[in-house]
């Protein structure tokens, strides 16, 4: 079966699908995205996700291509389309064409792409099992990271050398030596059983998996800081774990080969993981 994507109002095979060679998201990185989990056919955390999509269009004066109820319906029309079971579901939207130009185009349409695609049932299970490795290296992003921009270059180069060093993610290091986050995800570690991660501000991403699972602990009785926390931090770590729309909580046994508790997946990162399944909205 071919792939279908939507492409400002029309609905595509996947491999004929363009943009205009002088879209602003292409040429200027001028756009913002977002991704949404799907499982069983149904979007994980729609709101949470819409209601950041367009704080982001906000930030960045982007003007909505489509009503706010129309991407609910795309976006169903994206999983039904491709028969998605489990799998995700990528959005974006740019300023739109125009002549290349710093400043702004006066008179341009913002441009809509929503592309969708499976993912194995066994992925991220498998994957949790294992847990994963992550390597530290220096943040080298712009100062609004809590905008979910298409200024991607940084975190591309993070990950890859997560890559080259055999490592599943990159924890980005400010100029303090206190984690950010990771290159596509947030970060955690838990010591006596109390949960920490990095405060929201301009320098994270306020994950929706992160909110979804902050609600969660709290609903449950789980300790929880909000705190910045270092290298030191996470050698005498219990556990430490990832939060994304796509790894949804993920175990990390050791952090630039330092292993995390016993260089295992413990029994806290099981433990979060059913209680943010338990409470995540399907819609």
């Amino acid at each position: 079966m071919s792939r279908e994507a939507f492409v400002n109002g029309e609905y595509t095979e996947y491999i004929n699908s363009k943009v205009h060679i002088e879209d602003r998201g292409y040429q200027f990185a001028d756009g913002v995205y977002e991704v949404f989990a799907v499982l069983d056919s149904k979007i994980v955390d729609y709101e949470g996700h819409i209601k950041r999509l367009y704080r982001s269009l906000k930030e960045l004066n982007i003007a909505s291509p489509i009503q706010r109820k129309s991407y609910k319906f795309h976006i169903y029309e994206i999983i039904k389309r491709n028969i998605i079971q489990d799998g995700l579901v990528y959005l974006q939207v740019t300023r739109g064409v125009a002549s290349r130009d710093f400043k702004f185009p006066k008179n341009s349409k913002s441009s809509i792409v929503i592309i969708g695609k499976n993912t194995s049932s066994n992925y991220y299970n498998n994957n949790f099992n294992k847990g994963i490795k992550v390597k530290t290296t220096k943040d080298l992003r712009w100062k609004r990271v809590d905008i979910k921009s298409l200024n991607l270059l940084p975190p591309v180069l993070a990950k890859q050398y997560a890559a080259d060093n055999d490592c599943e993610e990159a924890w980005l290091l400010d100029d303090d030596g206190y984690i950010t986050e990771g290159s596509s995800s947030n970060a955690w570690i838990v010591k006596n059983k109390t949960v920490i991660t990095r405060p929201v501000s301009s320098s994270i991403l306020n994950g929706i998996t992160r909110s979804t699972l902050i609600k969660s602990l709290s609903k449950v009785g789980y300790n929880f800081i909000e705190r910045r926390f270092n290298l030191n931090d996470i050698k005498n770590a219990d556990e430490a774990f990832i939060t994304s729309a796509t790894q949804f909580v993920m175990p990390v046994i050791a952090v630039n080969n330092i292993k995390i508790g016993n260089g295992r997946v413990g029994e806290f990162a099981q433990i979060f993981k059913e209680i943010y399944f338990k409470y995540i909205s399907l819609s």
